[in-house]
């Protein structure tokens, strides 16, 4: 494994992390299916076997269950981790999930999550989404997680899905350790503005969905089907002539893939961490094979050919 440090002021974390919004089991991770958590712990403690220290989940994934399977699954190794979680996305008695950047919420969110985690500490702790439903400020959003640093209770703080006025609005109440936007090879509209701005601003970059959601998983075809409770069901890059466009980029990717010796997963995550301002790039796991099968991907360096042959492919009809 490789390590990089999480922009200028972070800690060091592996170059791959776990990312856990599969194994939740309920809420927001039923719309990936059922899930074992016998399964979810043993894929953690593989995982961290193998030297990866980056632990991705949030209140929301499961209604708060992703957080305690992963508080359970690192007890006795809290001290080898680094833990991340968000906030921002609350849930009522009816389960009905709101965004909610408010300063009060965000404090309560994150004396819930330190509980269910049980730890006394998160490392970095995350706003979900933008708050588009109370409208509180990007800036009052950071002065609670600035409140949080002081008390001790976080240690880093970052945002997730920020655009980069709202990047600008909370610099201005403190530095911002991270952001964790969506980037793969199928999906680069931040390697345009995004990614260029968090590198000039020392902004640690930890990026999720490098597979697209399962896309370059190198196991789909025209043919393939989702349940109705799984999300991808409802997606057009899944369904449809998305779907077959995108198995076509798919088997284009194979060939190049194949004189590198990688699989296609390996191939996506070297391609997300070749950026100049990636710091990690997040792997959704619901069992061990889907995290150690992209670790060979830490030790890819992918030439500037390469990057623009896959760049072509990504746009092909």
């Amino acid at each position: 494994m490789k390590y990089r440090k999480l922009g200028k002021n972070g800690p060091e974390i592996s170059v791959i992390g776990f990312g856990s919004w599969a194994i939740g089991g309920a809420g927001w991770a039923s719309a990936w299916g059922e899930q074992d958590d016998q399964s979810s712990h043993e894929s953690v403690r593989a995982a961290l076997d193998a030297g990866v220290t980056f632990y991705d989940t949030a209140a929301v994934y499961g209604l708060g269950y992703s957080e305690e399977i992963i508080g359970k699954a690192l007890k006795g190794d809290r001290d080898k981790v680094v833990l991340a979680t968000k906030c921002g996305l609350v849930w009522n008695e009816d389960k009905v999930i709101s965004k909610n950047g408010t300063y009060d919420s965000v404090i309560r969110e994150a004396e819930a999550s330190l509980r269910r985690l049980g730890t006394d500490y998160i490392d970095l702790y995350q706003m979900h989404w933008p708050d588009t439903e109370t409208n509180a400020p990007a800036e009052e959003t950071m002065r609670a997680m600035d409140k949080l640093v002081q008390d001790g209770k976080v240690r880093y703080v970052g945002v997730s899905n920020y655009n980069v006025p709202l990047l600008e609005q909370s610099l201005a109440v403190r530095h911002v350790d991270s952001l964790q936007p969506p980037y793969s090879i199928l999906r680069p509209a931040v390697e345009k503005e995004i990614l260029p701005f968090c590198l000039e601003k020392g902004i640690g970059v930890v990026a999720y969905s490098p597979l697209t959601s399962g896309l370059l998983s190198g196991n789909y075809t025209y043919d393939t089907k989702f349940e109705a409770n799984d999300w991808r069901s409802r997606n057009a890059a899944h369904t449809g002539e998305g779907l077959r466009k995108n198995v076509d980029r798919v088997e284009k990717l194979k060939e190049v893939a194949a004189r590198f010796n990688l699989t296609v997963p390996q191939l996506a995550v070297a391609y997300v961490l070749a950026h100049p301002a990636l710091t990690s790039a997040i792997v959704g796991v619901r069992k061990p094979s889907h995290i150690l099968g992209v670790l060979p991907a830490a030790d890819v360096t992918l030439d500037e050919a390469t990057l623009a042959e896959i760049r072509s492919i990504a746009v092909s009809e």
